[in-house]
């Protein structure tokens, strides 16, 4: 089944020449089924190439999705057209009243800010608490997951010497939890990030789960225990491109960046990237629609 956006949003061109199946909302008002309704706080600076990922993951289920995109209203986005912005995005304001079945947070370029110091903390931690009554489940991302970690359970995060980026293979731990179900006992996925968390504090946190590490890279997958917020410390979602074209970024504006460690081929930035995370990605999310929003999500809000 398809997700549902926006007839106009650039992402449904690109996804439609992958063969994604996507429905805009006109044909969508025609199907007799109760959608999952999915928001999707967009924190990243290029919206549309995250609109895209996080899109193209969704699309990879048999259930109907309408998605709703977000944006924080108390910060000046300087990469994203206000024009996509008024089109395609809401406000916290104009979706406050609402029910969802579900909820993405995604990372920001932040990480090295202290949390309060992020300017649109209040307004970040508002909606976290707002999900907590108005969405069955929320799924964090990067920074999001730092984010989420620290406002709900005051995880605190720290910063490492030097940035974490790359594709690194991960763990998963001995725990009979749906959202592991199929993916294999060692995976890789990308990690792009200049902080990071303990795992101890992870582990010893009564209320928290961790499913999947890596020795290289961390903590990985966490979980509460009343399952309602799941956390991604990496990015399944990201392009096979996307930590080469940050890599260049980061050359261009100066910095002394490392090329990220197994990701191109010999280790030659000159190489083109492979992307060893597809399935990894798809599974995880497919898992989390199914398992922790369908399977959960009531036929009716109350």
């Amino acid at each position: 089944m398809p997700i549902n956006i926006p007839r106009e949003l650039p992402a449904k061109t690109i996804l439609e020449n992958e063969r994604i199946f996507v429905m805009d909302d006109l044909r969508a008002v025609s199907q007799d089924i109760r959608p999952l309704n999915i928001v999707i706080l967009n924190l990243m600076p290029e919206k549309e190439k995250t609109e895209t990922q996080l899109l193209r993951l969704l699309g990879n289920s048999p259930l109907q999705v309408n998605i709703t995109l977000l944006y924080p209203a108390t910060h000046e986005t300087k990469t994203t057209s206000q024009i996509h912005l008024d089109q395609f995005y809401k406000t916290f304001n104009e979706i406050r009243h609402r029910k969802y079945d579900g909820m993405i947070i995604t990372g920001a370029p932040v990480e090295q800010l202290p949390f309060e110091h992020v300017d649109y903390w209040p307004e970040l931690s508002e909606i976290m608490d707002w999900s907590k009554t108005n969405v069955t489940s929320t799924l964090h991302i990067c920074w999001g997951a730092q984010a989420g970690l620290y406002h709900h359970f005051g995880i605190e995060k720290y910063d490492l010497p030097e940035k974490c980026s790359g594709v690194f293979r991960h763990h998963l731990l001995d725990e009979p939890i749906k959202l592991l179900r199929g993916l294999d006992d060692q995976f890789c996925s990308p990690h792009s990030r200049h902080t990071d968390i303990h795992k101890e504090a992870i582990e010893q946190h009564p209320d928290l789960m961790l499913l999947s590490h890596s020795d290289e890279a961390g903590v990985y997958l966490v979980m509460s225990k009343d399952e309602r917020f799941i956390f991604i410390t990496g990015h399944p979602e990201y392009d096979a491109e996307t930590l080469q074209q940050e890599y260049i970024r980061d050359i261009q504006r100066g910095m002394d960046a490392q090329a990220p460690v197994h990701y191109f081929p010999e280790n030659d930035p000159n190489n083109k990237p492979i992307k060893t995370w597809r399935s990894h990605a798809y599974l995880l999310f497919m898992n989390w629609l199914n398992y922790y929003v369908y399977q959960e999500t009531p036929y009716v809000w109350e």
